[in-house]
């Protein structure tokens, strides 16, 4: 059951990595009318049609052109955010993509914003630092929120040391810390589930698909693979730089 004030939710980005598995998650609950916000131009994406046959109703507007954007989000109860900067776009960073879709949530009667936040906390990385500004900015906005962490992808493992396809891991610092990783499907129903508990208005909630070490999931590795190659590099970053 959903909960009774929020009827449709629309996802902008949802035909990105992660948006997909966010959109997907809420078409198969069922308990919601799914919008995907798309930027124009209108283009053919296997995504898209795939989305539509489930039900979605796919939209276009340029998010230069804030009345398109309301007229987009006209209905809707809840925006999550899925997006991302690329090359594609003159925007730089998560503020600049994700103002203009606050100030038209915003005139559109949006209940609440459920922005782009998921694997990366703000502050511990340069590149979305400027997460922070963006959640003064909602949270001044009068909007309901809700800030998703879920750790590292798990699809994404790649990015931390783990080449799958030619079974070698090269792990930069101590095997054994322990990292917190989800499935992007498991982060589109938690989406999803985070809508269903009162708590979750004006918070963040934490989630965790596994917590395991960089040497633990070396052993998952190992027991589908059957061999994996560790190279192990390990930095002394407080030792080098007293020699600077």
């Amino acid at each position: 059951m959903s909960n009774s004030q929020f009827k449709t939710v629309t996802i902008a980005g949802g035909t990105g990595t992660l948006g997909y598995a966010i959109s997907e998650a809420f078409l198969n609950d069922g308990s919601y009318n799914v919008k995907i916000l798309r930027r124009k131009p209108e283009n053919e994406n296997e995504k898209a049609k795939l989305l539509a046959s489930k039900g979605a109703e796919i939209v276009y507007a340029d998010y230069n052109q804030k009345d398109e954007l309301v007229k987009a989000l006209k209905g809707t109860d809840v925006l999550v955010s899925a997006v991302c900067f690329d090359k594609k776009t003159a925007v730089t960073g998560f503020y600049d993509i994700q103002s203009p879709l606050l100030a038209a949530a915003k005139e559109a009667s949006v209940k609440r914003f459920i922005p782009s936040e998921f694997a990366l906390v703000p502050g511990v990385h340069p590149v979305v630092d400027d997460k922070i500004k963006f959640r003064e900015e909602l949270e001044k906005s009068g909007l309901e929120y809700t800030y998703i962490q879920t750790g590292l992808f798990q699809e994404y493992l790649y990015w931390i040391g783990y080449d799958i396809v030619n079974k070698k891991a090269t792990f930069f610092g101590d095997g054994n810390t322990k990292l917190y990783t989800t499935s992007l499907p498991d982060i589109g129903k938690y989406t999803v589930e985070s809508l269903k508990i009162p708590e979750t208005r004006n918070a963040q909630i934490n989630v965790a698909g596994a917590t395991l070490s960089l040497n633990e999931y070396l052993k998952k590795f190992e027991e589908v693979t059957g061999e994996y190659t560790v190279y192990l590099l390990f930095f002394r970053l407080k030792h080098e730089c007293n020699q600077l």
